[in-house]
């Protein structure tokens, strides 16, 4: 597999172009390039980004065509019909299903053969549909998943408790949506484990609350400000980082299961 830093971003929409302005700003990949329908939106983008490259890390960055993936190690997908107030992410799927398709078989028409990270929702069912398109192995087609909850609930945490978040480890598994759940056994604060840190007549009403807040918190920004994007590319980033750079750091995300706990053929999120 090529390990050169060259990322290709399919959806230049709030969250693509959130990404996009992170990875110039933490150095994440050498080369950048952006593909949408909106082919002017993209332009304007490249040069936006490209007047912040005397401050931050130098990057090539370029409006792509599908013909670039080829040359591409990873592939962010972004592209897609937001999620409305009101709205779960499951209701997007008919129309992002559609979408998904074509971006998979322009992908991978160009010769394609590097890892895929699906962001688009419902981001499960996506990043499962694309890697049955594709044709690639299971290990090259994953889904952020989770990855954004997981990092929803290291925050609260750290907010409730007043501690640093950077500290606090714990993981949210199933669907990125509303059957998701915290793993508190593995949840700790500085190595100490949450249900050592909690007082035990605090942890039936605490925990649960978490867990609903964490849930929940996508459908509060949504109705707020009209869509999440900063947290979301913030942790794509994050996965770009250490998918290029081969970090063997863990996360949770969508990933095809072949059996293990007892599901096949599915692609929830589980800590990997």
């Amino acid at each position: 597999m090529r390990n050169n830093g060259n990322i290709i971003l399919i959806g230049d929409g709030a969250i693509g172009s959130s990404y996009a302005f992170n990875c110039l700003t933490t150095g994440v990949g050498q080369s950048l390039g952006i593909i949408d329908v909106n082919e002017k939106r993209v332009q304007g983008d490249v040069e936006d980004l490209s007047d912040a490259l005397p401050y931050t890390s130098q990057k090539n960055i370029y409006a792509a065509s599908y013909e670039d993936c080829k040359y591409a190690d990873i592939i962010v997908i972004t592209a897609g019909i937001a999620q409305k107030p009101g709205q779960t992410r499951l209701q997007l799927l008919a129309i992002n299903a559609k979408i998904m398709k074509e971006i998979t078989h322009n992908i991978m028409a160009s010769g394609f053969n590097g890892f895929i990270l699906v962001a688009s929702n419902p981001v499960d069912v996506l990043a499962e549909l694309v890697l049955q398109e594709s044709g690639l192995a299971r290990n090259q087609v994953l889904g952020s998943g989770t990855a954004l909850d997981s990092a929803r609930l290291r925050s609260e945490i750290g907010l409730r408790y007043n501690v640093d978040a950077r500290i606090v480890h714990g993981y949210i598994m199933g669907e990125h949506g509303d059957s998701e759940f915290p793993v508190w056994d593995y949840t700790n604060i500085g190595g100490k484990p949450i249900l050592d840190w909690i007082p035990k007549d605090r942890q039936d009403t605490d925990l649960p609350d978490i867990s609903e807040r964490v849930k929940t918190a996508a459908y509060g920004i949504i109705e707020k400000k009209g869509a999440t994007f900063y947290g979301i590319a913030a942790s794509l980033t994050r996965l770009t980082s250490a998918f290029l750079n081969d970090d063997r750091a863990a996360f949770a995300m969508s990933v095809h299961l072949e059996g293990e706990y007892g599901l096949s053929g599915v692609s929830p999120s589980v800590y990997r």
